[in-house]
Formats: structure tokens, C-alpha cells, sequence
């Protein structure tokens, strides 16, 4: 089981998906991550979209560290189940049930939605295995839904390439924890490469 790390609901635990299927992201680099994104200011009341939830371990986090409003899409039911528990858990230390909500449904089919949106902050953590061509496909239609200074974070294999980012986004900064890589882009209107953080 992996737990939330901090806010909220910090400390409690969260279920994981059974079987080999799904390969949650460690609390080493959850914290790093998170340590990062709340650096930045990016989590406080943030609209946050978590693709290829798994657990629903990231947006779980996000919700205990103060966003206003998260999504968790995944496609794969006992995994959507799992989720559901998961946001049972972080909603019960909120004392509310509306911030963490559960989309059953492959990552395309809801972003081809053309009301989803607009994010604050794109969580991605797909399945290593994933081809890149399919991955730069997930991406595409994130281009023009994130709110000015919006930010999206991929998780991937340190043996796999960069991501390909879709016209409208790039990369301002990865950082490597063994085997994992965490990857950041960010809308062009709103680079800042010069400090290497989102505005």
C-alpha cells in the first residue's frame, strides 16, 4: 500500500491496484514531485487532471495538499475501483465528497470532450510499455487547455526518450530518481526557461 504523504489527509493509506498491471509511483518520488509543484505554488485551489490514474495515488495527493478540483481517468475497472476507494479516503479527511472525482474511460475518449478543461496541472503516469507514438497522442489535445501558467507533469521509464510534446507545449525541466524520470512542460505563452519554473 502507498500512502498520502502530506496535507490533509497526510499519513493515511491508500489501496493499490491488484496485480502486475499497474506500477505505482514511490513515495520517494511522489514527494519529490510534490515538494516541486508546491514550491511553484501550483497546488492551492488548482484544477488538477490525473491521466492514467492507476490508484489515483497522485490526484489523491494533490486533493490532501489543497486543490480545488481533480479528475482521475482511468480506463481499466478494477483499477477505477480502487480509485473510488482511494478518493473515499482523502474526501473523508477533507470532510467534503466533491474535489476528487472518478472518470472510467480511456484518456482519449475523455479528453475528445471538448467542455474538459481547462487545468491548472496535468498529472501523467502512463504504463512504461506504452508506445511514445501513443503517448505524444495522449498529449495532443491537452494543447489549449491549461490555464495560464498550467503546467503537465509525465512520469516515465529514465530508459524511455522524452516525450514528445505537442505543438503548444514544451519541456522547461526533468529530474531523475533511478529507474523513474519526471518530465516538465509547460504552455509556450507562459514559459519562463530563464528560472526554470512555471510563472
Amino acid at each position: 500500500m502507498s500512502r498520502i504523504i502530506a496535507g490533509a489527509a497526510g499519513g493515511l493509506r491508500l489501496r493499490s491496484v491488484p496485480g502486475q498491471g499497474t506500477r505505482p509511483t514511490t513515495d520517494r518520488v511522489k514527494e519529490s514531485l510534490f515538494a516541486r509543484l508546491e514550491a511553484w505554488g501550483m497546488l492551492a485551489d488548482a484544477r488538477v487532471l490525473d491521466l492514467f490514474a492507476g490508484s489515483g495515488a497522485l490526484g489523491c495527493e494533490a486533493a490532501s495538499r489543497g486543490a480545488s478540483a481533480v479528475t482521475l481517468v482511468e480506463r481499466h475497472p478494477p483499477a477505477v475501483r480502487v480509485c473510488r476507494a482511494n478518493a473515499a479516503v482523502v474526501h473523508g479527511a477533507l470532510g467534503r465528497d466533491d474535489v476528487v472525482e472518478v472518470r472510467h474511460g480511456a484518456v482519449g475518449a475523455y479528453l475528445s470532450d471538448p467542455a474538459a478543461g481547462p487545468w491548472d496541472l496535468v498529472l501523467a503516469d502512463p504504463p512504461y510499455p506504452l508506445p511514445e507514438a501513443e503517448l505524444s497522442a495522449s498529449l495532443a489535445p491537452l494543447t489549449g487547455r491549461l490555464r495560464p501558467g498550467g503546467v503537465v507533469v509525465v512520469e516515465r521509464s529514465s530508459r524511455s526518450p522524452e516525450p514528445g510534446w505537442p505543438p503548444g507545449l514544451h519541456r522547461f525541466e526533468h529530474r531523475r530518481h533511478g529507474e523513474t524520470t519526471t518530465w516538465f512542460a509547460e504552455t509556450d505563452v507562459t514559459s519562463s526557461p530563464s528560472t526554470g519554473a512555471p510563472d
